[in-house]
């Protein structure tokens, strides 16, 4: 780790620090050191879209270098959301390619002027006037700030669901093609990035990301190389992508339906990773160095969703289709690419959108209050035609935009019973009742209903341990007794390191802690 950015919107100065020894031996990079520099800066009780809230980038010291699937890089901020810490990850290529242009990390401050985009190249960085950008979807931007810098530049931008503040926007990367691109998904950090005024990270460099010992280093990539290679999770997810957690989820009751009404979905047939690749899948795609290629290439051919992009994964298909009872994959994929385009998390928006339609079927949300839209559970085509509502918001979408807690808050009548939400934050698709070690997690997820921030919700329903958290058994992370579930704490802490140093939690299945 080494040089980072700090960005003064308010007066567009840009300045250039470098962390100490012992914070980057403490704080490691990532998740770890941007939540450093976010508590010691930020002040208790601030507005989380005001200009005392800053906006903090940070790639990990793996990110860019030849280990397996190290591209990640996190995005922290006070979240408008949850009111709480946010934090939001992504992968694809832009983590490395910012760090390739000579800067680890970029922290934003105060709230400019006008909207702009970042530029960092070579060591060098400058802020631009981005008006023209504003009001663009994701790919557009990429597409336009390509034109003006040139191709080999890589993006990360918001869309309209950011400069809207929409309270889970998201902030989308390598969006090359239209309903392509990596999210930085939960807690609403593009939603802080639009209350900034900024728009875009630009960045292209030939800067060689230096480790301590290379030639050791590539001695021992190769070996877990190869055993990502040899694993069960390789075989299982280049061929179904996250999409088989569909069956596997599904099969213990897990699935997530009508607002987690039950964890049972009838047609899950219809929406299952067999389902994907017999009727729309046309390719994968692999993020750095990553030998899985988890990612789904699709194409609805002709009809009414005729489309082609990026996914749909496997919180898309939970949060859009079976918790809003929708079991048309065509809808829940273009739902899944819109969600890229407008830059809307998908987890956040499936959750608000089934908690609205849970409302509509105990009439507290009628037809006068929806524009005339009927909520029903199973309604394919309110799922696309709800999402650029969301994004602008726009008549019902502009509570919809709130997130569920909210929403739930203004609408009364103990609806906030059946908002599926913990701090404030959507639940991901795995319902507790069917392993509910997961609900422990739910409940001291440090950002929310969040299934990340320890992953026990992967060895709870694969029936396999996770090679990272030693003795982590299938009896243990099922059990219900109390003794057991402190493997919880054994899995958060193992993944926050997975978070500050940019690798794939993915691996935390493969490669074990030594």
């Amino acid at each position: 780790m080494g040089k980072i950015l700090r960005v003064d919107l308010t007066s567009g100065k840009i300045s250039e620090e470098f962390p100490d020894v012992e914070t980057l031996k403490l704080y490691l990079g990532g998740a770890g050191l941007a939540t450093k520099f976010l508590i010691d800066e930020v002040p208790k009780g601030i507005d989380p879209l005001g200009p005392e809230n800053k906006l903090i980038f940070m790639t990990g010291p793996l990110t860019g270098t030849p280990s397996p699937s190290t591209g990640r890089y996190c995005v922290v901020a006070k979240s408008p959301l949850t009111g709480l810490w946010g934090e939001a990850n992504s992968a694809g290529f832009w983590g490395r390619d910012l760090k390739r242009s000579g800067f680890d990390g970029v922290i934003f401050e105060g709230i400019s002027p006008k909207p702009v985009y970042l530029v960092t190249e070579d060591g060098k960085a400058e802020l631009k006037d981005a008006s023209h950008l504003w009001g663009k979807n994701t790919s557009e931007t990429t597409r336009l700030i390509k034109e003006d810098l040139g191709d080999k530049f890589n993006v990360a931008c918001i869309g309209i669901g950011g400069e809207n503040l929409v309270k889970y926007a998201a902030i989308m990367n390598d969006c090359d093609k239209p309903n392509y691109g990596r999210a930085a998904g939960r807690c609403g950090m593009g939603t802080v990035m639009g209350s900034k005024k900024v728009k875009a990270i630009a960045s292209k460099g030939n800067a060689k990301i230096e480790v301590a010992n290379p030639e050791e280093y590539k001695v021992e990539a190769k070996k877990r190389f190869e055993w990502v290679n040899q694993s069960l999770l390789k075989m299982t997810l280049e061929v179904f992508g996250t999409a088989t957690m569909v069956d596997l989820v599904g099969i213990k009751g897990g699935l997530p339906t009508r607002n987690f009404q039950t964890g049972v979905f009838p047609n899950i047939d219809k929406i299952n990773g067999t389902a994907l690749n017999e009727t729309i899948l046309t390719g994968r795609k692999a993020c750095f160095a990553c030998p899985i290629a988890c990612g789904r290439i699709s194409e609805i051919k002709e009809g009414k969703y005729k489309s082609s992009g990026e996914g749909p994964e496997y919180e898309s298909i939970g949060a859009l289709g079976s918790s809003c009872g929708v079991d048309n994959l065509e809808a829940i994929t273009l739902a899944h690419f819109l969600c890229n385009e407008y830059g809307i998390d998908v987890i956040s928006a499936g959750g608000s959108i089934a908690f609205a339609m849970e409302c509509y079927e105990k009439g507290i949300l009628t037809k006068e209050d929806t524009d005339g839209l009927e909520f029903n559970f199973g309604n394919a085509d309110l799922l696309v035609d709800i999402i650029p509502k969301i994004s602008k918001r726009e008549g019902i979408g502009d509570l919809i935009a709130e997130g569920s807690r909210n929403m739930a808050n203004k609408l009364g009548k103990d609806s906030i019973k059946f908002a599926m939400q913990v701090k404030g934050l959507e639940l991901p698709a795995y319902d507790s009742r069917a392993a509910k070690i997961c609900g422990l997690g739910f409940a001291v997820a440090n950002r929310g209903g969040c299934h990340i921030t320890g992953y026990i919700e992967g060895p709870a329903f694969l029936s396999m341990p996770f090679m990272i958290v030693e003795n982590a058994m299938v009896g243990d992370v099922l059990s219900e007794n109390v003794e057991d579930t402190k493997v919880n704490k054994d899995f958060e802490d193992a993944f926050g390191v997975f978070d500050s140093i940019g690798a794939c939690k993915f691996m935390g299945m493969v490669l074990s802690s030594e």
